[in-house]
């Protein structure tokens, strides 16, 4: 059987190292937090630096911050900017649920941005038409491993005086104009759930800014509120990255540019195979679009299959596995309920979405080979 993310392999390959630097963080006695999490914290700083971080910022890279998970980090993201009940939040309406979720726990009412039919990323359109009176912010996902239109993004958010929050669960180690994901927000997140492209064994998480003020707050909340031990300025989190995890993610980050490129290698067979193989089936098999500027980390290898009922029924036969990234639209949800909500474009695109395999491990031609 075909894994859909094949981490055994990718374990395999790098097995001294891992158990390496696991045993060094279990006889340390230190497992929470500590040198090996800050290790972490920056070189995860330097890397982005590295990709590119921007003209405005070309001489200092961002602060990160590590904590328990994505979802945490995002919730740690709106609580420094302060999003309280009352406040409007726009999102992209599809993506998973978490930045819609942090955000409405928060008390906030959160608005769904329909998307751009072709690389399914947030439209700067539909943000625009969302924009109102109590708007605090827009939080830009993004999905399936390639950047926002943060250009556009940023001009509202100028425009309106609004912050701009990235998740980028998907896409570190993505750029956009020379410019690495994760710097794009006031604040930034991403994920290192065990399938992410950089992953971790278990939950983590991380926030990239450069708003020193920010970068306090989000540390306090993480503890606890806490910056001395026994004394809480505020309210906060238990949200702490373990000191395994970060150590398997040192490990993982050495070799992380040459997953990416295998990759966007897979990603580039399956583009030409699916070119043809539409002709044979007879209905329209799109890959999702990479934008101009853009590089991505093909978190994902997502599809737009016309005729997705018969597309399934062939990779079912041939024991190729698939996910639905997503299966229906966020305002549909049954804890949103949102009947007031239009977005065409996300309507359609729910029903026609696919996802194929394509970690560094995956034995792509063979995929092809039984689709053939």
């Amino acid at each position: 059987m075909i894994p859909f993310v094949n981490l055994p392999a990718q374990r395999k390959a790098y097995q001294l190292e891992l158990e390496n630097a696991e045993k060094q963080v279990l006889d340390s006695g230190c497992y929470i937090g500590g040198p090996v999490v800050r290790q972490l914290e920056g070189e995860l700083s330097r890397f982005l630096e590295s990709e590119g971080i921007g003209p405005e910022k070309a001489s200092e890279a961002p602060k990160c911050i590590s904590c328990a998970s994505g979802t945490d980090a995002l919730s740690l993201a709106l609580e420094a900017l302060e999003v309280k009940p009352g406040d409007e939040v726009i999102v992209p309406n599809f993506t998973f649920i978490a930045p819609a979720e942090c955000a409405r726990r928060l008390g906030a009412t959160v608005r769904f941005a329909d998307i751009n039919p072709e690389t399914l990323q947030i439209s700067a359109e539909s943000v625009r038409n969302l924009v109102g009176p109590k708007t605090k912010g827009i939080i830009a996902v993004d999905l399936f491993g390639q950047c926002a239109p943060y250009r556009e993004l940023r001009e509202i958010c100028q425009k309106n005086g609004l912050w701009l929050l990235e998740d980028s669960a998907q896409a570190f180690g993505a750029t956009q104009d020379g410019r690495a994901a994760c710097t794009f927000g006031d604040i930034a997140i991403t994920s290192f759930y065990p399938t992410k492209p950089l992953g971790c064994y278990g939950d983590g998480g991380a926030l990239f800014t450069h708003n020193e003020k920010f970068a306090t707050t989000i540390r306090e909340l993480a503890n606890h509120g806490s910056t001395e031990r026994y004394l809480h300025k505020r309210l906060g989190y238990n949200s702490r990255l373990d000191a395994l995890q970060a150590a398997i993610l040192l490990v993982k980050l050495k070799h992380f540019k040459d997953e990416l490129r295998v990759r966007e290698k897979n990603a580039t067979a399956y583009d030409q195979f699916f070119k043809n193989f539409a002709r044979k089936v007879g209905y329209a098999i799109q890959p999702i679009k990479i934008a101009a500027g853009n590089t991505s980390t093909y978190a994902q290898y997502t599809l737009l299959v016309e005729n997705r009922e018969h597309f399934l029924g062939l990779l079912e036969k041939a024991e190729i596995p698939y996910c639905i990234h997503y299966p229906m639209p966020l305002h549909q949800q049954p804890c949103f309920a949102d009947k007031l909500t239009k977005c065409p474009i996300t309507e359609d695109v729910v029903k026609k979405v696919v996802s194929l395999p394509i970690c560094a491990w995956t034995d792509v031609e063979s995929i092809i080979n039984k689709l053939s």
